[in-house]
């Protein structure tokens, strides 16, 4: 999501169009119509429940608790809806292991985190209850691109299949996807050529920093330097080219909505919310460039079942919801602008995931709930 300014030199000469952008509001019709790829979360076992795990009541602002990368501060927060840390790595006064954890999302059966250490070259699996590094692929603080070697890893998600768990990850400047075997540690296939910086998806990306789970087994990949998300389907065939507004660039961690819809962050200051639709049509934007509402370089949205869009607002150091139908901050876990490691506060939150309702993390939960399932794509 960040650290990218040398594997974007494609990318600068469009920040001199940005100057003259209005104050935000929303942009076309808020209600999002559905599509040919519209999807619906799987069900928990326990989805019935509708107090988060830790909370002390339901909230009809936020459906679960947030797991927060909290990467200045090096910790992961598992917070609930009415902000009460009821979890986090590592225990106060503890060590930690992590060095700027970008992101962080739960594996398949929600025992598991897994995140990617984007300054630092490594992607880690953390288990829940033992707080336990588990897994890492990569080397500190040394990039690289032969195997083992990361460049600016973003957006690692675990999978699991019949063959085995596999790490999927964005390795942005050395301008591809791998797919890992967790067993094995070997790449088992890649998207983009290993050093090519062209815009000519499928063949080659141009710093692809997002590859989240797509319906069918396929992946939606955002690619800075063309301003745009692809949809590949599970044979890395491009299904379509979503460009985004002119207006905005940097692009970051484009995902669904459960409407089938896309939705992507700009990572600049101050940042914009869009959502559009698969055809390309702008259906909600966020953009406010001064005051309270104001973004400074998020990182990564999501839309919940409910409609309301959360996300990390990262040098503002807080995660927050918006709501599209009014376009207020309707809640924020942070101090606007104000670094911090005491509760109510954070360092720059660079990415963050949602606990359902009725889970109860650190144990084998079936497969399903998680904001990025789909049918088949063993999340």
């Amino acid at each position: 999501m960040k650290h990218t300014s040398s594997a974007v030199g494609l990318l600068l000469a469009l920040s001199a169009g940005i100057a003259g952008c209005g104050i935000g509001g929303s942009q076309g019709s808020h209600t999002a119509s559905p599509s040919t790829h519209s999807h619906h979360h799987a069900k928990t076992p326990h989805a019935a429940a509708n107090i988060p795990w830790g909370a002390s009541r339901a909230s009809k602002i936020l459906p679960g608790d947030v797991l927060i990368a909290d990467a200045g501060s090096n910790r992961i927060l598992l917070v609930t809806p009415q902000k009460k840390i009821v979890w986090q790595y590592p225990k106060p006064g503890q060590p930690s292991k992590l060095h700027d954890n970008d992101d962080v999302f739960f594996g398949p059966h929600f025992d598991e985190i897994i995140t990617n250490q984007e300054g630092y070259n490594v992607v880690s699996i953390l288990n829940f209850k033992t707080r336990k590094i588990v897994w890492n692929y990569g080397h500190g603080g040394v990039p690289g691109s032969q195997p083992g070697y990361l460049n600016t890893p973003d957006d690692a998600f675990l999978y699991q299949t019949p063959k085995g768990d596999e790490i999927t990850v964005a390795d942005i400047k050395n301008q591809r996807i791998l797919f890992i075997s967790r067993k094995s540690h070997r790449i088992i296939k890649q998207y983009g050529q290993t050093g090519v910086m062209a815009i000519n998806p499928p063949t080659t990306y141009s710093a692809p920093n997002g590859d989240f789970p797509a319906p069918n087994g396929g992946m939606l990949v955002t690619q800075i330097n063309g301003n745009d998300a692809i949809l590949l389907n599970r044979n890395n065939q491009v299904q379509y080219t979503v460009h985004f507004p002119s207006k905005f660039y940097y692009p970051s961690d484009a995902n669904f909505t459960p409407h089938g819809n896309i939705i992507v962050a700009f990572y600049t200051n101050p940042g914009a919310i869009v959502e559009m639709s698969p055809s390309g049509r702008v259906l909600w934007t966020y953009y406010v460039t001064q005051g309270p509402g104001k973004l400074n370089q998020p990182s990564l949205a999501v839309k919940l079942s409910n409609g309301m869009v959360l996300l990390n607002d990262d040098h503002n150091d807080r995660v927050i919801v918006i709501n599209p139908k009014t376009n207020q901050i309707v809640w924020q876990y942070g101090h606007t602008g104000v670094p911090g490691t005491a509760p109510g506060y954070l360092n720059i939150p660079d990415g963050l995931d949602v606990l359902p309702a009725g889970v109860t993390p650190g144990g084998k939960n079936g497969i399903g709930g998680h904001l990025w399932s789909y049918p088949g794509n063993g999340l």
